[in-house]
């Protein structure tokens, strides 16, 4: 069996080298072409060439990189057409991966599987109908995706999402890293204004006035702030003008172990919006989400969203207790008193997130095994496909 992987993202990549996992222990003999990262090359890849070229995220970047990206585009579908693989994955990045499944599906009748699903759910819909004139089959990391592809004419399976197996902290790292930092007993609120620059100068003097509001009201409570290294300097340089110092963590220097420990051992944390949800839910720690954007931002965002939340653990949990403050509403006062109103009550929101984490597949099996298992069975199910 011959597969031909795309990813272009590091999430991607993990993605990727779980699946190929599950591949080589249900396909023995598997072999793999493609584009990948060290995790899928550790996995058995040898990458057609470096995914950092194809890594780009932004209008303004994609235009500047329009040309290089569309000969690499032209490039990898030749490969997958001369690779005659059994199945072609191409892995998030849909700018990319979407266009190289178009170019193949055009000539020839290669099986196109896209892993992760668009965010149909939430905005853009029409996504879907586009989608499946080259994609034979999705698959979801969400369990409520699925109806939204197979409505559009394409196989849909619900796999798992990866949170459920990455690693969190034990006990003994909780205690450690609080004994560590001079935290004791003390409550603790994580601050996680995100890793993006825009996005953590945009949030930082809002999260300086909710420390200071936080701090007023319980002066007991501690705060620990997780730094991104693209965004470490910028946060570290806010921080001297804040009333109220958090304690800076920086992973690439205290290690990943460090991150782990921090949000496992925190009472509440204030978020920006994203998939960092979902990390603090596999540690148990109850959340505040807070984010804003440019004003021409909101607005297109605002007439183009379909749901009412968009916070993970609220729409996999069908709840809605995970309190947000999104553009207009991301305001200190209301953000500081559902702290506060978090700190009194937990047990709502835990209980949510541990649903969260049941339906996104914890306790099952493994996510990459369940994405081979899918792809395997898809390629059964296709006529001419051999395993």
């Amino acid at each position: 069996m011959r597969v031909f992987v795309v990813a272009g993202e590091a999430s991607g990549d993990k993605l990727g080298a779980a699946l190929m996992s599950g591949l080589r222990l249900h396909a023995p003999g598997v072999t793999f072409e493609g584009i990948g990262g060290d995790r899928m090359i550790g996995e058995g890849l040898h990458s057609l060439f470096l995914m950092d070229e194809i890594s780009i995220m932004g209008i303004t970047e994609i235009l500047s990189k329009y040309r290089a990206l569309k000969a690499r585009i032209r490039q990898t579908a030749d490969a997958v057409l001369a690779a005659k693989p059994d199945v072609l994955v191409t892995i998030d990045l849909p700018e990319f991966g979407l266009r190289v499944a178009k170019l193949v599906k055009e000539r020839s009748d290669i099986r196109t599987v896209h892993y992760v699903a668009p965010t149909v759910w939430a905005w853009r819909p029409g996504r879907a109908k586009k989608m499946a004139r080259h994609i034979d089959q999705v698959l979801a990391l969400l369990p409520f995706e699925p109806p939204y592809m197979e409505a559009a004419g394409m196989r849909c399976d619900f796999v798992g999402h990866p949170v459920v197996t990455d690693p969190v902290a034990s006990q003994a790292d909780v205690t450690a890293f609080r004994a560590q930092f001079g935290i004791g007993n003390a409550p603790l609120a994580l601050i996680l204004p995100g890793s993006r620059r825009s996005e953590v100068s945009r949030l930082l003097p809002i999260c300086s006035e909710v420390v200071a509001r936080l701090h007023a009201a319980r002066p007991d409570l501690r705060f620990v702030l997780p730094v991104a290294p693209n965004v470490a300097s910028l946060v570290e340089a806010a921080i001297d003008t804040w009333p109220v110092k958090p304690v800076i963590l920086n992973p690439t220097q205290e290690g990943m172990a460090s991150k782990l420990a921090a949000f496992a051992a925190a009472d509440v944390a204030v978020a920006a919006s994203g998939t960092v949800s979902l990390e603090l839910a596999a540690a148990g720690t109850p959340m505040v989400i807070a984010y804003d954007m440019n004003w021409l931002s909101r607005q297109i965002i605002g007439r183009l969203l379909l749901v009412d939340t968009v916070t993970l653990v609220n729409l996999v949990s069908e709840t809605r207790v995970v309190p947000e403050f999104i553009g207009a509403h991301c305001l200190p006062d209301p953000i500081a008193q559902a702290v506060l109103n978090i700190l009194d009550a937990p047990d709502t929101q835990v209980a949510a997130m541990a649903l969260t984490l049941q339906r996104l597949g914890q306790g099952g099996l493994p996510p990459g095994e369940r994405a081979a298992l899918a792809v395997l069975d898809g390629l059964k199910r296709n006529e001419g496909g051999t395993v």
